[in-house]
């Protein structure tokens, strides 16, 4: 299905249509993957439009730019004030949103002077792996691509160059007909999802893989800790090894795209009875029930959008 893509964006500090929102083929960051960039959703809830850890999510670009020696031309401020702008201006209630710094026109070679431009746009985008996934799971496999090394690239910043790994995991996946890839660390142990973090259950308790295993240190995945804990679900950080997808009683993926997504099965081997179990329909019911004013926003997490 073609994208729809909406009326406006927010580029270099103003609204403009979006067909107008264009950069130079010599910009360092198409030649480099030199920029850094969110996901952000904003929910549709009985107290009206919400938008969820914008502020920590924009925060987190910030933290990426540090990473790599990116001046940021913007406040954290003004860019949570640019992502209220867009969506207004597209008048959505619920929607995506992708902030954007990279390093644009200027000299050339990988260590060259350039202007950070900046960039975000929204769209409105449902389930990220299909529709009714969040409902009936989704069946994954382990990726032959393993990815990247301590000390090689920080997978600690969200960093558009950072995601050749996380293609190479997705297409492949498509390509034998799964709904996502699930990547191994350099240490062949789990690391996560191509896009995603990893969940597992054994016996109630969720089992995730800790930040030193490759995997970015996703808002989602402490939003989902964070509720577990406060609902006397336990959490555990620790190494996994691949044969516990094949073990556990269930298991999930979450990201901002994602949400909380179940897999059913991994390389053709189902998890536990094959379908979602109670523990991932628990975590979807606190999470969800953030925007459905079911779960208390005890952290104020919920930023309105006409703040």
């Amino acid at each position: 299905m073609a994208m729809q893509y909406p009326e406006f964006i927010w580029q270099n500090g103003r609204i403009k249509p979006w067909a107008e929102a264009t950069t130079h083929v010599m910009s360092h960051a198409l030649h480099y993957g030199s920029s850094v960039f969110e996901g952000i959703r904003c929910y549709d809830t009985p107290a009206g439009p919400q938008i969820f850890r914008l502020t920590d999510h924009n925060k987190r670009l910030f933290q990426s730019a540090k990473i790599y020696d990116m001046a940021m031309p913007y406040t954290v401020a003004e860019i949570n004030s640019a992502c209220r702008e867009v969506i207004k201006a597209n008048t959505l209630r619920k929607a995506y949103l992708r902030p954007l710094a990279y390093r644009g026109l200027g000299g050339f070679g990988l260590s060259a002077d350039t202007p950070t431009d900046m960039t975000v746009a929204t769209w409105e985008m449902g389930p990220y792996l299909g529709p009714d996934v969040l409902e009936t799971g989704i069946d994954a496999c382990v990726s032959s691509w393993q990815r990247f090394a301590p000390n090689t690239i920080p997978a600690g910043a969200k960093a558009g160059g950072n995601y050749l790994s996380g293609q190479l995991i997705a297409r492949e996946a498509r390509r034998l007909g799964f709904g996502e890839g699930i990547a191994l660390a350099s240490t062949g142990l789990l690391s996560e999802g191509a896009g995603e973090n990893l969940f597992l259950v054994f016996d109630g308790v969720l089992h995730t893989t800790p930040v030193a295993s490759a995997i970015l240190n996703g808002i989602t995945r402490h939003s989902v800790i964070t509720l577990a804990q406060d609902n006397g679900i336990g959490v555990i950080e620790r190494d996994l090894p691949r044969e516990y997808l094949y073990l556990c009683d269930e298991l999930f993926m979450v990201g901002t795209a994602a949400e909380i997504t179940p897999i059913r099965s991994v390389d053709g081997k189902p998890v536990g009875s094959g379908k979602p179990g109670p523990v991932t329909g628990r975590i979807q019911e606190l999470f969800f029930g953030l925007f459905q004013g079911k779960t208390e926003d005890k952290y104020g997490w919920l930023e309105p959008l006409d703040a």
